[in-house]
């Protein structure tokens, strides 16, 4: 995966807001290895999960691998934002 800089990232947002599935899912890679951003394992348990309800089948086993790395808490939480992400979008 190449780099993602923060302009990347600006950009992977505004198309995660028009529901685009390729976003969400490189909003997840970006969280989950620090591309561009702190690893935040929560933030992109939850970009895995909206981008796995669009059909990205790569996005289910991201989250399942991350999924075995948090605790129910954490996965509690990743949940919960992603329910209130989809009710703002």
């Amino acid at each position: 995966m190449a780099y993602v800089d923060f302009d990347a990232l600006r950009q992977f947002e505004v198309d995660a807001k028009c529901g685009r599935a390729e976003a969400l899912y490189n909003l997840g890679l970006a969280y989950s290895t620090g591309q561009g951003v702190a690893v935040d394992y929560v933030a992109a348990h939850k970009w895995f999960n909206l981008a796995a309800m669009k059909g990205v089948d790569e996005a289910c086993a991201w989250r399942a691998q991350l999924s075995a790395e948090m605790s129910a808490p954490q996965i509690a939480e990743a949940q919960r934002l992603a329910r209130d992400w989809l009710r703002v979008a």
